[in-house]
């Protein structure tokens, strides 16, 4: 079944490049040209993917993005971003973002990245942790509840929202529980197989480690493995 993008950049060059290749690949393409127009078209209808410039005319690729998780988690949503941005790609996977591509980018590269939030995005009952080997998608880990499926965390009575990524890499650690999950095991099974640094990895990683740990300095749970990877220890 075709996938419904929203295209969100003021360039019109790119705009009409990225829209025809993204229809090639067989994706129902609606295209805006500022934030303005992309928030209204949002009102108006969902969709299975957003691509979202960061740099945009009215509200921003990150006012865009803020403004859909607070009441949207599961859709996933891409950022392109300047080169030399970072803090731009850092606040966008803190407010919700799953992925990023810093422009100039290999169009090959983008539409690899658009096709693994996609195959996540219809598999994610099928993802390690949720449905796979009959865990499920809600389980606990010390003093925190986890609901894959309602895209939450829960603990100290407080609920946070989890990204598609962040819960697709939940899952996975939840898969492994008690073993090292490696780089390389993150890409393939929560990227696809598509090509991102390790800062991607990282800072997603800070960021459930923010939400899952009382202390996340000190971090009982989700912890580091130098040189190789991150184990998720159930219980500390």
């Amino acid at each position: 079944m075709n996938s419904a993008i929203l295209l969100v950049e003021d360039d019109h060059s790119l705009r009409t490049v990225l829209a025809e290749a993204f229809a090639r690949d067989g994706h129902d393409v609606t295209v805006a040209a500022d934030g303005d127009e992309a928030l209204a078209t949002l009102r108006e209808r969902r969709f299975d993917l957003l691509v979202l410039d960061v740099m945009l005319p009215g509200p921003s690729g990150l006012e865009i993005l803020r403004s859909v998780r607070q009441h949207d988690r599961a859709t996933p949503i891409l950022l392109l971003t300047a080169r030399g941005s970072e803090a731009d790609k850092v606040l966008g996977l803190e407010l919700g973002a799953d992925d990023y591509v810093t422009k100039p980018f290999s169009l090959r590269e983008l539409r690899a990245r658009v096709r693994a939030q996609l195959r996540r995005r219809d598999a994610l009952h099928d993802t390690p942790g949720v449905s796979n080997g009959g865990s499920t998608a809600r389980f606990a880990i010390g003093d925190a509840d986890v609901d894959l499926a309602a895209y939450e965390l829960r603990r100290g009575g407080t609920t946070h929202r989890l990204s598609p990524t962040e819960a697709a890499m939940l899952g996975l650690l939840w898969r492994e529980r008690g073993r090292v999950v490696d780089r390389s095991m993150f890409l393939r099974e929560v990227w696809n197989g598509a090509s991102i640094g390790d800062r991607t990895i990282d800072t997603h990683l800070l960021h459930l480690r923010k939400k899952l740990e009382r202390d996340p300095r000190a971090p009982r749970h989700l912890l580091t493995v130098h040189g190789v990877g991150y184990r998720l220890q159930v219980e500390a």
